[in-house]
Order: structure tokens, then C-alpha cells, then sequence
């Protein structure tokens, strides 16, 4: 990363969840690539599915392992303590340092769907949920979307597009298609009205799923035509991803016209000129 990149990653994964790596070996891969702060958020419990958040006990376990850590580290990295909190959980977030909101399935009858975990599942949760119309499928992620800030009480907004992770080359639907662009709209404007920064999310170019960011370059666009605000992040779930892909991220928004991005501090949000 170049100096005009904020050496910092606010959306981190472990072995508490998903992730591949300990808190401490985030950190210690944070440090050797100079980074000055680095920001936890293992998936909050949802009840729905397991599989890839942190149960209840081990929440109380991963608060205790990043405050050790916040403290072992100190005056070499600042060290936050964050949460990604699905639209679907209802656990509580007041304990921690910042909160990401995002979508990850969708439901139906009482039925949820997964929008990211491969291709077959989202084209099962089409056929089975949705009757094969992928565009109302698209339109009830987008109604949950729109939500999230409220739902999740948000300070910023995650991978605001995630139901085109399996979309390259348009295997599901035409993200052109009115009907997409109709639903994707009407959500960024809801969540444009709350104030909340939107990450620039380059995870999933690092796993292989996609050529672009979320979210894509004409939300971002739009995002940038209505003041919207942004900051950058690599949804990493181990050390190497930290950072990836920040340059040709910066370098996008400033094309699109972005001045400044989004970090977090003890103090809250503060602005990085790009």
C-alpha cells in the first residue's frame, strides 16, 4: 500500500468464526504490513446458521482475546474490537468498539437462503425460495438491505452489493436489468439517508469470486453523486488478505471523484485524504 492508503483494516474475521487465523496472528500479519490500527469483527451469532459465526460463548471469549491483545500490542497497533452483525441476529452490540451491518440470506417462509456461500446454494435458494425468479430474489435481499442500518444499529454499511458475489459474467441475472437496478437504488437511497459510510470491500476479488470490488462501480457512482461516504476494507478472513487490493481500491474512488475515506478511531469515524 501507498502512503495515500490508510494502513488499517476494519473488517478482520478468525478461527472465532469463519476466519482461517487467531487474533493474534492477524495482528502479527497487521504489523508486518506496517499497519497503525487493525479492527475485529467476527460474525455475530445468527440462530438461522451456525456454520459461520461465533456462538454465544465463544463471543465472550473473542472480547477477551482482542482486549488482551489491544493491550499486549500496545503502542505498536491501535486494536478495536468490532462486530459484523447480521440482519437476521438479535444479539446485543453495545459492548463493542464499532458494528458493521450487513445481509448475509435472505428469507423465505420461514426459510433462509444464503446470498454468498457458493453458487449451488444461491441457485437453490432461487428455485426453492423464489420460484426460479432470481429478480425477486434480488428485490427481498435489497428490502432486508435497506433495513440494515436500523436493524443492526450500523456504523458502516458491509459489502453493500453481496448478492453478486457469484454473479461475474452475469451467470444469474443482468445487473442492467431494471428490475436489479430498481431494487439496488431503492435500498442505496434508504441507507444513504442514515448518514453511514459504505465499504469499499475488495474480499471477494481476493478469494477469487470477482473482478471488482463491492460495491460496484456504478453503485459507487451514485454513492458518490448523493455525498455519500466510504472507507476501505478486505473482509479478511486470514493475514495475507490485509490491505489487498487497497491501491486499485483508492485509486477507483478518486477516479469516481472520492477525495477522502472513512477510518475508525477511539474518537470515531475520521477522514483520510486519498
Amino acid at each position: 500500500m501507498t502512503e495515500r492508503i490508510p494502513k488499517a483494516n476494519f473488517h478482520t474475521h478468525t478461527t472465532y468464526c469463519d476466519g482461517k487465523e487467531t487474533a493474534e496472528s492477524m495482528v502479527q500479519a497487521a504489523l508486518e504490513k506496517g499497519f497503525s490500527a487493525l479492527g475485529f469483527s467476527g460474525h455475530s451469532y445468527t440462530a438461522y446458521d451456525e456454520s459461520y459465526c461465533m456462538s454465544r460463548e465463544d463471543v465472550q471469549k473473542y472480547i477477551a482475546d482482542v482486549y488482551a491483545l489491544r493491550e499486549k500490542y500496545a503502542g505498536q497497533i491501535e486494536i478495536f474490537c468490532g462486530i459484523e452483525q447480521d440482519f437476521g441476529s438479535n444479539e446485543p452490540t453495545g459492548v463493542f468498539d464499532y458494528v458493521i451491518g450487513s445481509v448475509h440470506a435472505v428469507e423465505r417462509d420461514g426459510l433462509y437462503y444464503s446470498v454468498d456461500e457458493s453458487p449451488e446454494v444461491f441457485a437453490r435458494g432461487v428455485r426453492e425460495g423464489f420460484g426460479g425468479d432470481v429478480y425477486a430474489y434480488v428485490k427481498a435481499f435489497y428490502e432486508l438491505e435497506s433495513q440494515v442500518v436500523g436493524k443492526t444499529n450500523a456504523d458502516f454499511i458491509g459489502h453493500f452489493d453481496l448478492v453478486t458475489k457469484f454473479n461475474e459474467e452475469n451467470r444469474f441475472f443482468d445487473p442492467e436489468d431494471r428490475r436489479y437496478r430498481d431494487a439496488s437504488l431503492s435500498a442505496l437511497e434508504a441507507l444513504l439517508e442514515t448518514g453511514k459510510p459504505f465499504e469499499i470491500n475488495t474480499g471477494a476479488i481476493y478469494r477469487g469470486m470477482r473482478k471488482t470490488p463491492y460495491p460496484s462501480v456504478s453503485l459507487l457512482k451514485e454513492i458518490y453523486r448523493c455525498k455519500g461516504e466510504i472507507l476501505l476494507s478486505s473482509d479478511s478472513h486470514d493475514g495475507a488478505s490485509l490491505g489487498f487490493g487497497f491501491d486499485g481500491a483508492a485509486g477507483l474512488a478518486r477516479e469516481i471523484g472520492f477525495r477522502y475515506v472513512k477510518v475508525w478511531t477511539k474518537n470515531g469515524f475520521a477522514d483520510f485524504p486519498l
